[in-house]
């Protein structure tokens, strides 16, 4: 059913997707089927249409709430459907409360605290922090769920409540700049100069396949940054290259980074 030569183009840890992602895509083309994923990252959305494009009789439809949407639900199904108005099942879960802690959590806690009531990563889509809360796109299907359980993130008290999508508020992307003067563009020594590591501590997560390089798996340290890149080191936090490249006089690299807040 898959041919060789599309698993060869993937990273083995992406090879189990690819052929789950084939399976809705011939199923679409040869016997009809429609098939509403749940969200996926950026990655992985494109591997999706990778494949799609391999077929001549499945279209896609990617969507996660909001035109600029990082994590997406995907609807694949036969050309001739028109999927401009197909359900997408999705809905927004909106958090609030009345501790002044409440205002200092982050993006990490409130994704935290939804894992820990057992919901996979793949049911929720983007998380938006907002001065007055947080706006989550969810799955339909597990809303009224985390509305009943979700009462504390990062040990501050909350209330919660289900919205319709068009009530979605979205967040405007942080990031803490700072400047670096580097050796090379190396994935090994920016990562290490980023999260203030020594060179030797930050191979072990590289090499343990903790890293993605725009969302894809990279576990060669000697791999080199270029501009518009996005790195997330698991636990530690992910980053972007805002500008790479430009030499000073005594040929080291001047690099702008921004780390997501």
């Amino acid at each position: 059913m898959m041919r060789l030569d599309i698993l060869d183009h993937f990273h083995p840890d992406e090879r189990e997707f690819v052929d789950r992602a084939w399976e809705w895509v011939v199923n679409a083309g040869e016997y009809h089927e429609v098939k509403l994923t749940d969200f996926l990252d950026p990655r992985q959305s494109f591997i999706l249409q990778t494949l799609v494009n391999r077929h001549p009789d499945v279209h896609i439809r990617l969507y996660g709430g909001y035109a600029e949407a990082e994590r997406c639900r995907a609807i694949i199904a036969p050309d001739y459907r028109d999927l401009d108005n197909e359900y997408m099942g999705m809905a927004v879960l909106s958090i609030y409360s009345g501790d002044q802690k409440f205002l200092q959590l982050d993006h990490g806690d409130y994704m935290g605290s939804i894992l820990n009531l057992g919901i996979k990563r793949s049911k929720i889509g983007d998380i938006h922090v907002l001065e007055d809360g947080c706006h989550t796109v969810v799955g339909e299907d597990i809303a009224s769920y985390l509305h009943m359980q979700l009462n504390q993130v990062h040990r501050v008290h909350v209330q919660s409540e289900v919205l319709p999508l068009e009530s979605l508020r979205t967040s405007k992307v942080s990031l803490e700049t700072m400047d670096l003067t580097v050796a090379s563009l190396r994935l090994d020594g920016i990562c290490a100069d980023v999260y203030r590591l020594s060179r030797s501590k930050i191979l072990v997560p590289i090499k343990a396949g903790r890293c993605r390089v725009n969302w894809k798996v990279e576990e060669n340290p000697s791999s080199a940054l270029k501009e518009g890149d996005i790195i997330s080191l698991q636990t530690f936090g992910r980053f972007k290259v805002i500008e790479a490249g430009e030499m000073t006089k005594k040929g080291r690299y001047r690099v702008k980074i921004g780390k997501f807040m």
